[in-house]
Formats: C-alpha cells, structure tokens, sequence
C-alpha cells in the first residue's frame, strides 16, 4: 500500500509541475509573439533597437515552446503512465544537461577564440557600418551594445578610424551610439537626416574611451556569481526531474495498477 502511495505521490508530482512549466511555456511564448508582432510600442517604450527586440522575441518563443513540450511530454506521460513519453522527457532533459555541459567546457577552454571570433565580428561590423542608406541589423545591435555598456569600438574608439566614414570626416565625427546618453538624445547634436547614425565628435560630443571589450568583462566579472548559481540551479532542477521521471517509468510495469484511471 505504501508503495502504491509513493508511486502516487510522484506521479502527480509530476503532472503538477510540468502542468505549471506547460502554462508557463505559453506565457512566455505567447510574450515573444506579442514584442515580435508590436516591436514599434516596445522600441519606443524601452528604448531599445528592433534588432535588440527581434532578437529577444526569438528567444523568447524559442523557450517557450521548449517549456510546453517538455510540460506536455511530463504532463501526458506522469498522468497516463506512458513509458514512452515519460522516456522521451527523460532523453530531452538528459540532452539539455549535456549541452549545457558541453557549452560551459566550450567557453572555459576556447575563451581566447571565442574572444578573438568575437572581435573579428564587431571589426566587420565597424567596417560596414553606415556604407548603406539604411542600418543593417548588426549595426543597430552594435549601437544598442554601445549605448547599453557606455562603450566605443571593440578594444577603444580607435576601432572607428577603420570605417571609411569616420576616417574621411572632414570634422571629426563617430556614430552617435559612441556618445554619453544625454548627447545621443540631441537634436542638436545630429549631422544627419533622421534617423541619424553619426554625430560631431567633441565639443559637441563626448566619445566614450572605454572599449566594449572591457566594459562586457566588467559585466560578466558583476553578475558572475548570479549567472553560475542560475546556470546551476536550472542544472539541478534536471537532475531531479530526470530522477523522477526515470523511477516512475521504470517502475511503471504492466501489471501495475493504473492510479489515473482506477483511483
């Protein structure tokens, strides 16, 4: 009797929280659709690029659909006790551990080569930027990291001299995204038609020295602590409902009572 009881007690465990990560999978996806398909009220409210916000409702939908349908395999599978469902969470769960394993080594052993990729990525992006009549996505990201991290250029503002623009400036000017935040907001300040992309450089304009390159660093140094203990809490998290979902379809056998149907 107690060992139906406990069998019990798991399996609605089970279905209970997968049924609050299904309802919360849909509350997020439904969130990416929502900044997907209204990034002009977003992007004015934050402030923020539509790079910036396409990216996050990307992400956001990507998450929440991998929510339901790990809700809807650890739902379904808990609930009616199908060991092939309840399998198949298992194999999901056990491929996110993994990967995030794997990406944790990656980036601990390959930090030089991620760091040299990365600058060979913003270098190309600060050669391209403004040659067309129109900001490309990389270069509106580019400027909302800039403006985010009080940042120019990769390493320094030198990075710039590399633009065709800013190099054959008769005055000497940088993108606006280089400036301090109550420069940027200018009208004054401004050298072109809207929307503007470049600004005079001092007096007018006072260019940031810090490169991003260190101010990101700074960043990850601050919130290292939180984003291990995030890392490691969704790590433990999987680890349990692995073990959870493993027992019960291993113990689920067919001469098992079916507690959902009988109960």
């Amino acid at each position: 009797m107690s060992h139906k009881g406990c069998l019990s007690v798991t399996k609605y465990f089970l279905f209970l929280f997968n049924l609050f990560f299904f309802m919360l999978g849909s509350l997020v996806f439904s969130f990416g659709l929502w900044i997907l398909f209204d990034q002009n009220n977003f992007a004015s409210t934050l402030g923020s690029s539509y790079y910036a916000l396409k990216i996050w409702s990307y992400v956001f939908s990507g998450v929440g659909i991998l929510t339901m349908f790990l809700g809807f395999l650890g739902c379904l599978g808990s609930l009616k006790e199908i060991k092939c469902m309840l399998g198949l969470y298992f194999a999901f769960l056990l491929l996110l551990f993994l990967g995030q394993v794997t990406i944790a080594i990656l980036i601990q052993t390959h930090s030089n080569t991620i760091s040299s990729t990365v600058a060979g990525h913003v270098k190309t992006i600060i050669v391209s930027y403004g040659t067309n009549a129109s900001l490309s996505d990389h270069g509106d990201s580019w400027d909302f990291v800039q403006e985010q991290f009080q940042c120019c250029g990769w390493t320094g503002w030198t990075d710039w001299m590399e633009n065709s623009r800013v190099r054959n400036a008769s005055k000497k000017e940088f993108p606006c995204s280089c400036g301090n935040t109550s420069a940027l907001h200018s009208a004054n300040n401004r050298t072109t038609a809207k929307p503007a992309l470049f600004c005079q450089a001092e007096p007018q304009l006072l260019i940031n020295n810090k490169g991003c390159r260190e101010s990101v660093q700074i960043w990850l140094n601050n919130n290292i602590i939180s984003i291990v203990g995030i890392c490691l809490g969704i790590a433990l998290l999987e680890l349990f409902l692995m073990m959870v979902s493993m027992f019960l379809c291993r113990t689920i056998g067919p001469n098992y009572d079916k507690l959902a149907r009988y109960s």
